[in-house]
């Protein structure tokens, strides 16, 4: 189906045509849920979260004031109540602490994991990705698999753009130090093998 921009849906609806909602929904409803699924990490949590925000969004409707696209203004709703909700549930998140963050540079990381074939990387970058607060998971995700600019993130998530750019710097030395933490426990393996023979 092809979708209208979203402005003629929100005339529509708030000339008091509430059937146009359903094809914002429809438009929308991948990256509300993705938002919210990222940042909980629970489908049913996030499934609820995506309907909330929807609900939320159509009754404030007349206070979108169109300063920016809608769809960021909506991802601000459903960012907001995920965040909410793991305040709520107050999750413990494993972090690297600065010190071991420091203890690497990228470009050792790098030219280390040019030594290590693409799968075993994928796997670290998973394990890496595991580790990393639900803000920050949130961030490098918008960023990296949603091509979402630096501006649009920072409207999200409520951060300066300067902020979210210092984030993306530290959530990526983040990354790169658990990497090699995980680059040098194969190492340790692969001696301990290679003694024993």
């Amino acid at each position: 189906m092809a979708f209208k921009d979203d402005n003629f849906y929100i005339e529509e609806i708030l000339k008091g045509n509430s059937s146009a909602y359903a094809p914002l929904v429809d438009k929308h409803k991948a990256m509300v849920y993705t938002i919210c699924y990222k940042i909980v990490r629970k489908a049913e949590e996030a499934e609820e979260l995506a309907q909330d925000t929807f609900l939320k969004a159509f009754d404030k409707l007349d206070k979108f004031r169109g300063d920016a696209k809608f769809s960021t203004w909506l991802y601000r709703i459903a960012y907001n109540a995920a965040i909410s909700m793991t305040r709520k549930r107050r999750l413990e998140v494993h972090a690297l602490d600065d010190f071991v963050i420091s203890n690497y540079s990228e470009d050792e990381t790098r030219e280390n994991l040019d030594s290590v074939d693409m799968d075993d990387q994928q796997k670290m970058l998973q394990i890496a990705l595991q580790t990393l607060s639900d803000e920050d998971y949130l961030i490098i995700n918008l960023f990296y698999l949603k091509e979402q600019p630096v501006n649009d993130i920072s409207i999200i998530t409520g951060l300066s753009a300067a902020n979210v750019k210092v984030k993306l710097h530290r959530i990526r030395k983040k990354l790169y130090a658990k990497m090699q933490e995980e680059l040098e426990k194969v190492n340790e393996v692969v001696k301990s093998v290679n003694l024993q023979q």
